[in-house]
């Protein structure tokens, strides 16, 4: 992973640094002596997300919801609702989108990308040697909180998708397919942004994470991760559990906070599209919006 926090933007073909949300604040707590026993202390407990997210739900919060806008560039085109007629600036972050802002890929064959966000492609688990930093494994069996699941993907693929605050916050089925019962491993909340990640990559498996099964007839099992973190101590799922889903169906959002999306898949079982690749090949991650061609698998 590229240190600088540049990703590839495929819509303008071109390399951008990212406009990190609160991006002193993290440094302090992540790269200094001292915000490091702060973040130990405060930042990673319950209490803190908590705290913080009843105070994005008041009214009072609404007096942030056009300045982010603003600051962000947001497209307020592509909102459901106007950006006035939220309660709180939490009901804005989560808001929902038209379904022409982001149509779901038709082709037969085709996965798509589950969330608005930055993606990061490892193609074999089994020949990982870093992931956004030197030096410190990647350990899927506490990922995943069981040893007989680890088995079935310890060669497969993983897509890292990385919501920014600034992104749709609403996340997605890559496949159709039936979806198991969910599975909550409860953990600590520290942010889930490169700076933190750069520093310690068991985050991953620290944090408080949903861990999900969604069977498919072509591809066999994919196993999803919900991953909360700093001020997202709530994950909401909106689909029924030991039900059939179908592509691009809504799974859940998150509430306030960046957060990340996993998804695994076994070996050999998705030929996955060749910019996306390329650049996790380098170490940058791509932006990618939810229900666009993620690659595809043999029929």
């Amino acid at each position: 992973m590229n240190p600088e926090l540049v990703f590839w933007n495929p819509y303008t073909s071109g390399y951008e640094k990212e406009k990190i949300y609160g991006e002193k604040w993290l440094r302090f707590s992540y790269e200094n002596y001292l915000g490091k026993i702060g973040l130990w202390a405060m930042v990673q407990r319950k209490w803190f997300s908590q705290w913080y997210g009843r105070k994005m739900d008041t009214p009072a919060s609404r007096e942030k919801i056009f300045p982010f806008i603003q600051n962000y560039n947001l497209n307020q085109g592509e909102f459901l609702q106007s950006p006035d007629s939220f309660n709180s600036f939490n009901e804005f972050f989560y808001r929902k989108l038209k379904p022409a802002a982001r149509p779901v890929d038709t082709c037969e064959n085709s996965l798509v990308f589950p969330a608005d966000g930055r993606h990061l492609l490892i193609p074999d688990l089994s020949k990982v040697k870093q992931i956004y930093t030197k030096g410190q494994t990647f350990d899927l069996k506490q990922l995943l909180g069981c040893a007989t699941l680890a088995n079935k993907f310890e060669d497969g693929s993983m897509l890292i998708s990385r919501l920014c605050p600034v992104d749709y916050h609403r996340f997605h089925f890559p496949i159709s397919g039936h979806l198991h019962p969910t599975r909550l491993i409860k953990g600590a909340l520290f942010s889930v942004n490169p700076i933190a990640l750069c520093q310690k990559i068991s985050i991953f498996w620290e944090n408080k994470r949903y861990v999900s099964i969604l069977e498919n007839q072509h591809i066999g099992n994919i196993a999803q991760l919900l991953i909360g973190a700093t001020c997202v101590g709530s994950v909401h799922l909106t689909s029924k559990e030991n039900s059939s889903v179908q592509k691009g169906e809504e799974y859940g959002y998150f509430s306030f906070g960046g957060s990340c999306v996993i998804t695994l898949y076994s070996r050999n079982k998705v030929d996955f599209r060749e910019d996306l690749k390329e650049q996790s090949g380098k170490g940058y991650e791509s932006y990618f919006k939810m229900g666009e061609n993620m690659g595809q698998f043999k029929l």
